[in-house]
């Protein structure tokens, strides 16, 4: 049977805490996701530590000219990331020079199709550069959870690459996304829990669920 993980999304400031999470819940997750937050307040090294509890995906969302983007791309491989997600609306110069940075590292990159919270600019593009991703060879995209049938159409699309789902829990998204998804993001839902390992087990059985349903 095919499963789906979860990508925790570290959203915390604090370096011990993101540690202590990530350490709690390892079991349960397969990836562990860091944005802006984390670097800004804690230092771009917190990656390293990181990813020797799992694989980390530098969330920084690089949408400049190829040029720098290729430079964020070095710095995040450079500090042990294992992925890094790029918006697809850069352009495909964009992409390919993350990519190209990404096979040097034996890096992985996802394309943001379009966001959870609103898809007032990207909804008329969103397919296109999913078909970009997949013609450039990328690993996968990102897709939101808080709009399955645009899951589902993307996955038409794509075929077999991975697809990752953020918005699951605070922002609304629905398990249901465990049928086209490889993987979902779920960050406050388990940080912010009072039980964060028994919020991350129950999620995953969620999901789980929601594939055995299918069978």
């Amino acid at each position: 049977m095919r499963k789906v993980e979860i990508v925790l999304a570290l959203d915390v400031l604090d370096r011990e805490r993101a540690l202590s999470i990530a350490k709690e819940v390892k079991d349960f997750i397969s990836h562990i996701k860091i944005n802006y937050p984390i670097v800004l307040s804690s230092g771009i090294d917190v990656m390293r530590d990181l990813s020797k509890i799992k694989p980390v995906i530098a969330d920084f969302k690089i949408a400049d000219i190829p040029y720098v983007s290729s430079i964020l791309a070095k710095i995040s491989f450079e500090n042990d990331a294992s992925a890094v997600i790029v918006h697809g609306f850069s352009g495909r110069e964009t992409v390919k020079a993350v990519l190209d940075v990404a096979r040097d590292y034996d890096g992985e990159v996802y394309v943001v199709t379009e966001l959870t919270s609103s898809d007032e600019f990207f909804g008329e593009v969103s397919d296109r550069i999913a078909r970009m991703a997949l013609d450039l060879g990328c690993h996968g995209i990102v897709a939101p959870s808080t709009r399955p049938d645009r899951v589902r159409r993307l996955r038409e699309i794509v075929g077999d690459m991975k697809i990752i789902c953020p918005g699951i829990g605070v922002q609304g998204g629905s398990v249901e996304v465990a049928k086209y998804a490889t993987h979902v993001v779920v960050g406050r839902a388990i940080y912010e829990s009072k039980d964060p390992k028994g919020s991350a087990e129950k999620i995953l059985k969620d999901l789980h669920a929601v594939l055995v349903r299918r069978v």
